[in-house]
């Protein structure tokens, strides 16, 4: 049985961020069993801890950013990418600053400082998710594929094409992550741009801080005043920011990670895919069902019933912050027998009606021990994207946007695979449950 580690004796690094160029210092502090990687701004009066898991991402454009609510901490995956190589499980990273340092661009110091600080095993189980189904990302030519692999442990293989630049042109390195392999093969390789995007970026006052010589520059003839430390170091730094982002599943993934052109944004799709599916695992092996709130209990939740009850499962539920639940959508609904004969189509206003209910389930979080109920006051921007039929799954997606004493409000969305069937903000007014 592999257990959980954490690390043996605080630990401190500091630098100039990447993006920003401010002076960060950052407090690495061991953490119990079961508290994950937590960052916490220290900065900000009260201090905000962020959970290093993909469900806090903020979106960004080449890099990795952590938020909650105003609060955020830019460009973690260099220190990420350590922490899930030394198998870190438990981690407090304290961050006076609002951008992780980026010594020399790459995460060699990173490694070094934690490294030193030493590992200590804890008591509990290590939690890792094995890829069991093949999942994959795709957007344009550039693609991200997690695959079961026989061998334990996590093996990515990378094809950086630059065909058209002769200064990189096409890069393929692939490796079983291990600290050694790390250390030795990764862990050096620096951040790079082309020449026309460091221009760029400094023309728009982002990375001003930085010359030829603090982080690889590449013209068609290669680095500018610098030199590579791997003939092929590109696409090694492109394995260290994925094996970053997979970090942010919140266990060890086990399997095969393919990639061909992949960056931040892809990855960071295929990690919410991976976390989704590590959930469903756990929730299987333990439960015997990947839901965390199947028909009965949502029926002791809700005071629908049929035919107007339309969750069937709740698969995923974050705080009251967030929650994910599944509609099966059959031909055995009432409703297709007149919407319509011939050509069955879930009509909108009923998956609407889920995308409300979804909402109640959220709110119930919260509400459990109020007294109260959450109803519909009324909704905005509604959107109806995709026709819904017979044998489509609804995946119901509800997230707060804000939540009040007597009101709240969601931002609610339905999918049919990847494509959004259904969106609205939706108002609720909270009652005394005796009143309804």
């Amino acid at each position: 049985m592999k257990l959980q580690k954490t690390i043996k004796s605080e630990a401190r690094i500091s630098g100039r961020g990447l993006f920003e160029g401010k002076e960060t210092k950052v407090v690495f502090r061991p953490a119990r069993p079961d508290s994950g990687v937590v960052f916490v701004r220290t900065d900000t009066g009260e201090p905000v801890r962020i959970s290093a898991v993909v469900t806090n991402l903020a979106e960004r454009s080449r890099r990795t950013t952590i938020k909650k609510g105003s609060v955020s901490i830019e460009t973690i995956e260099h220190c990420l990418a350590v922490i899930n190589a030394l198998g870190i499980d438990n981690l407090i990273v304290e961050v006076a600053g609002s951008e992780m340092p980026a010594p020399d661009c790459s995460c060699a110091e990173y490694f070094k400082v934690l490294k030193r600080a030493g590992l200590v095993e804890q008591t509990e189980r290590r939690r890792e998710f094995v890829i069991e189904e093949p999942i994959s990302i795709t957007a344009g030519d550039a693609c991200v594929y997690a695959l079961p692999y026989a061998d334990d442990g996590l093996h990515i293989i990378y094809d950086l094409d630059y065909g058209g630049h002769t200064g990189i042109g096409r890069q393929i390195f692939g490796c079983r992550v291990t600290e050694e392999s790390f250390e030795k093969n990764l862990a050096p390789a620096r951040t790079f741009l082309l020449e026309a995007e460091a221009k760029q970026f400094q023309a728009r006052g982002v990375g001003t801080h930085l010359g030829p010589r603090d982080i690889l520059v590449i013209s068609s003839d290669g680095p500018i005043k610098n030199s590579f430390r791997f003939p092929n170091e590109c696409v090694r730094h492109k394995i260290v920011d994925l094996i970053g982002d997979l970090a942010l599943v919140g266990r060890a993934v086990k399997g095969r990670i393919v990639a061909y052109k992949s960056g931040h944004s892809l990855n960071q799709q295929l990690v919410r895919k991976l976390y989704e599916a590590a959930g469903q695992q756990e929730r299987r092996r333990k439960f015997g069902t990947d839901a965390l709130l199947d028909i009965r209990q949502i029926a002791k939740i809700l005071p629908h019933r049929y035919p107007f009850l339309l969750v069937d499962k709740v698969i995923e539920v974050e705080e009251d912050r967030r929650i994910k639940g599944i509609k099966n959508v059959s031909f055995n609904e009432q409703f297709f027998q007149g919407h319509f004969p011939g050509t069955p189509i879930m009509p909108g206003v009923l998956i609407v009606e889920a995308m409300a209910q979804i909402s109640g389930l959220l709110f119930a979080q919260k509400l459990e021990h109020t007294g109260k109920l959450a109803v519909l006051l009324g909704m905005d921007g509604v959107k109806l994207r995709k026709a819904v039929v017979p044998g489509d799954q609804l995946v119901l997606i509800a997230e707060t946007v804000k939540s009040g004493r007597r009101t709240a409000q969601c931002r609610c969305k339905a999918m049919v695979g990847d494509s959004v069937a259904a969106e609205a903000q939706i108002k609720f007014m909270l009652v005394d449950n005796e009143k309804i």
